[in-house]
């Protein structure tokens, strides 16, 4: 009996291998993150909340999210939905904006059901849902 095992698995790992004239195809990933340009870049940084927008947005990735790693159960991450919180409304509603969600971040199991899944696998949600203008809401569904 073992040794009809033995020669079923050899048999099937070999059916199975990857062969010379058909060679997997390789996949074109890009690692680089979106620029914005330089004028958006300067008239952000010009203002005074702009300024305090980018350096708590450094100092927060530099000590906490360097170290923590991509565990954030969201899409987009908690840094970015903070930027992009402040940037919809203000420094102080994105700051409300931002500890609500880093608060839900917590609990993922609470909510499972309440967030659409976003393509690259995890939980889509903007800070666009939470300013209570109606034509900007997006969501997002991902069929399995």
């Amino acid at each position: 009996m073992r040794k009809i095992l033995y020669i079923l698995f050899f048999l099937v790992s070999t059916a199975y291998s990857q062969t010379d004239w058909q060679k997997w195809e390789a996949k074109q990933v890009s690692y680089e993150f979106p620029t914005k340009s330089a004028a958006q870049t300067q008239n952000e940084s010009a203002s005074l909340t702009g300024t305090l927008l980018n350096s708590l947005k450094s100092v927060y990735s530099f000590l906490i999210s360097d170290y923590d790693g991509d565990n954030c159960p969201f899409s987009p991450s908690c840094a970015n939905f903070f930027v992009e919180a402040v940037e919809e409304t203000n420094l102080i509603s994105g700051t409300l904006m931002f500890a609500d969600r880093f608060t839900r971040d917590m609990n993922v199991f609470k909510g499972v059901n309440h967030y659409s899944l976003h393509k690259n696998g995890k939980y889509f949600d903007p800070a666009i849902n939470y300013t209570l203008n109606l034509q900007k809401i997006k969501f997002e569904m991902v069929n399995n």
